[in-house]
C-alpha cells in the first residue's frame, strides 16, 4: 500500500510517500526558517502563507523522487489534529482535494501519533507492544504507554514548559537565532556539562510529570548577573540539565510499568546527547531502546504516512469533513495530554 502523507502542522511544509508503513520512498521538507527567523520564533501568519505557497510544489517532489504519479497512490494522509490551526487547515485542504480527486481513502493523523510511529517505521519487526514512548518536542514532553496501534495511555506530561520550548527559549535570549535546539547542542559540544549547576526540576519526586520553566529561569538568572559567562559552557550545562530529566523519569516510567521497550520521537529525539544517554542508562537495566531514524524526528510527512499505513487497518478511512483542530485528545481513548480547557 502506497501512502502520502502530509504535514503542515507548524513551520515545515512536509510531504512523504511511504510503502506497507516502513518503505520511504520519498520524504520532502521545505524549511520556514528564513522567514521566522528574524522574529525569533514562529509566526502563524507567516507560516500559513508560506505553507500555502509550497504545498502543491513540495507534494510534486516527493511523488517526482518515489517515482509515482497522483493515480498511483492507494490513499492519502494528513496531520489534522495538534498544531497551528492555520498551518494545519492549508495541509488538510490539499489532502482533501487529493482524496477526492483521486477517490482514495482519506486518514487523518494526530500529529504525535506521527512521531509515536516514527520509531515503529524504523523498527517494524523488533518493536513490539507494548512499549513506552518519550516524546519530547518544542510544543509538547510527555511519556504514554503504548498498548496497541492508536491506543495510549498518558503516564507523565509537562506541567508547563516543554524540552524542546526551554531550549528555544534560551537560545533566542543568547541570541543564537531559530531553532534554537539544534544551535544550543552545537554549542555545546565544546563545552563544559559541569560548568553550571543548573536544576533538575522534579528529578526526584515520584511522578512522572517535567517541569522546565525552573530550568529556564535559572539559566536567564545566570545570563543577568554573572560578569562573564562563555556560551558553550552555559549550552552544555543546560543540555545536561534536560537529558537528565527526560532520562530519570522515563526509566522511571519504564520500571514503573514494567515495560522492557522504550521508544523515543519528536523533534528533541534528535539530540545526540539524549540518544546516546538514555540508550546507555536503559542498557543497564536491561531494557530495549528504539530510536527514530534522524530523517523522521523533526515534522514531516513520512511519519504521518507511516502512522496511516497501520491506523487505517486498524480504525479506517476518515469522512471528508475531518476538521482541522489546534488542540485534541489522542487516539481513540481520548487522552487528554494537556489542560482540560484547551480542548474545548
Amino acid at each position: 500500500m502506497v501512502i502520502l502523507g502530509i504535514d503542515t502542522t507548524c513551520d515545515d511544509t512536509s510531504a512523504g510517500i511511504v510503502e506497507n508503513g516502513h518503505q520511504i520512498r520519498s520524504n520532502i521538507v521545505s524549511s520556514q526558517y528564513a522567514a521566522h527567523s528574524a522574529f525569533g520564533g514562529v509566526v502563524p501568519m507567516i507560516a500559513a502563507r508560506e505553507h500555502t505557497k509550497q504545498i502543491g510544489l513540495v507534494m510534486r517532489a516527493a511523488l517526482q523522487e518515489a517515482g509515482i504519479g497522483f493515480r498511483d497512490l492507494d490513499a492519502v494522509a494528513v496531520s489534522n489534529d495538534q498544531g497551528l490551526l492555520l498551518s494545519l487547515v492549508v495541509g488538510v485542504a490539499a489532502a482533501k482535494s487529493i482524496a477526492l480527486a483521486c477517490d482514495i481513502p482519506l486518514v487523518g493523523i494526530h500529529h504525535l501519533e506521527g512521531h509515536i510511529y516514527s520509531a515503529l517505521m524504523t523498527h517494524p519487526e523488533a518493536l513490539q507492544f507494548p512499549f513506552l514512548c518519550l516524546t519530547v518536542a518544542g510544543g509538547h514532553t510527555l511519556l504514554l504507554r503504548v498498548e496497541q496501534h492508536g491506543a495510549y495511555r498518558l503516564l507523565g506530561h509537562t506541567r508547563d514548559d516543554a524540552a524542546g520550548e526551554a531550549l528555544d527559549k534560551i537560545a533566542r535570549r543568547l541570541g543564537l537565532g531559530f531553532p534554537g535546539g539544534a544551535a544550543i547542542e552545537r554549542l555545546a559540544q565544546q563545552g563544559n556539562a559541569a560548568a553550571y549547576a543548573f536544576p533538575r526540576p522534579m528529578i526526584h519526586e515520584r511522578n512522572l510529570d517535567f517541569s522546565f520553566s525552573g530550568l529556564k529561569t535559572a539559566v536567564v538568572n545566570v545570563l543577568d548577573k554573572a560578569d562573564h559567562y562563555r556560551l558553550q559552557d552555559v549550552a552544555a550545562s543546560l543540555q545536561q540539565a534536560v537529558v537528565d530529566v527526560l532520562v530519570a523519569k522515563t526509566l522511571r516510567a519504564a520500571e514503573s510499568e514494567q515495560l522492557s521497550r522504550i521508544a523515543l520521537g519528536g523533534g528533541v529525539a534528535i539530540n545526540s546527547l539524549l540518544r546516546k544517554q538514555l540508550s546507555a542508562a536503559a542498557a543497564k537495566k536491561g531494557i530495549q531502546t528504539f530510536l527514530p531514524a534522524r530523517a523522521l524526528c523533526t515534522d514531516n510527512g513520512a511519519m504521518v504516512a507511516g502512522a496511516a499505513y497501520y491506523l487505517l487497518q486498524h480504525r479506517g478511512a476518515d469522512p471528508l469533513t475531518i476538521p482541522a483542530r489546534a488542540n485534541a485528545p489522542l487516539g481513540r481513548l481520548q487522552v487528554q495530554y494537556r489542560h482540560p480547557a484547551k480542548y474545548r
